[in-house]
């Protein structure tokens, strides 16, 4: 029953929420794109049964995939169908989770990089099943080559990431080294948890989820958010343009999914989005956020309105699978 807000950023993690069966969620985004991305999502699971979702999305294989497109196309908007109609030949090739920027780097990465460190049989080797121990055996006496860390440190270099793959808005606020970052968390992600279950890796490594599947697009989540398509709603919009717009509306969020948006911030103009933010939350609204090159969570001047839940965020943050990022942030509207 909450009024959730989530930053778009492309749809998945939005439309993920409606499994819980809230009573909204409003997904804002500055960038045009992302909401674009979100509405053929949304569009996809009105039009499509669960088979052509996968094939649409680019999960599965498909020759079918600018007929689904003209099925979804109904359902956009012209600004959209605009935007979508100019991409068709990508979306025919890829899918439409497979058009973005930053897959597009990972295509480069596992189509020309990756084979000059390792093999077919070595990735999916590493993606099979393990224990741990077997995990941490393979990485350290079969993965970890010379090659492999020449390459990881070259590829995930703020020069590389900033022209091919990330906004380079990304790494204004960003200090130390993105690429030694990257190889400490691509190393966690393929010694201490598991790779076979890790859909981003199975992305990275393959161009493609196989069977480890992100939360919005399991089997059994397909219903549950196709039955509340009817509570998303979405915006181009700023954070501080939506908390007015909720002042004026008397809008009160309880969830929020903020993805990583702070890191593109200044410090100043953090404590100002995250004080708005508070300013038309209930009491006890949860705030979810990541970090993952700049330092951001509860600063000192909203200690008396927020309650950090450290401790949950740790226990959670070991486990993520989003591994790029360094610290996962939870906290607590007081």
């Amino acid at each position: 029953d909450d009024i959730c807000l989530a930053i778009a950023s492309a749809g998945d993690n939005a439309l993920a929420m409606l499994a819980n069966n809230p009573s909204k969620v409003i997904a804002i985004d500055l960038n045009p794109a992302q909401i674009f991305c979100l509405e053929l999502r949304v569009a996809a699971y009105k039009a499509l049964e669960y088979h052509e979702l996968l094939e649409f999305m680019g999960v599965k294989i498909s020759e079918d995939r600018l007929k689904y497109y003209h099925q979804c196309r109904k359902f956009l908007t012209k600004s959209a169908r605009s935007f979508w109609d100019e991409k068709q030949e990508a979306v025919k090739k890829h899918g439409i989770g497979g058009v973005g920027k930053f897959e597009h780097y990972f295509r480069i990465f596992n189509k020309w990089i990756l084979p000059l460190a390792h093999s077919k049989a070595s990735i999916d080797n590493l993606l099979s099943p393990k224990s741990i121990e077997e995990r941490e055996r393979f990485f350290d006496h079969v993965w970890n080559t010379w090659r492999w860390r020449l390459l990881v440190r070259l590829f995930f270099s703020k020069t590389v990431m900033g022209k091919i793959g990330r906004d380079p808005a990304f790494f204004t606020y960003v200090g130390g080294s993105l690429s030694n970052h990257v190889f400490s968390k691509i190393k966690h992600g393929m010694r201490t948890l598991n790779p076979a279950e890790n859909h981003y890796l199975h992305w990275i490594l393959n161009g493609t989820y196989g069977e480890a599947l992100p939360f919005s697009l399991r089997r059994e989540n397909y219903e549950k958010i196709r039955k509340n398509l009817d509570k998303i709603e979405w915006h181009v919009m700023s954070i501080e343009d939506f908390s007015e717009r909720c002042k004026q509306d008397n809008t009160k969020i309880s969830k929020y999914n903020l993805s990583n948006v702070f890191e593109y911030m200044s410090e100043e103009n953090y404590l100002s989005a995250l004080s708005k933010l508070i300013d038309i939350s209930q009491p006890g609204a949860r705030f979810l956020y990541w970090n993952m090159m700049v330092p951001r969570s509860c600063p000192s001047a909203l200690k008396n309105r927020l309650k950090s839940h450290i401790k949950l965020a740790k226990n959670l943050h070991v486990k993520d699978k989003a591994i790029f990022y360094n610290n996962l942030i939870i906290e607590e509207a007081l």
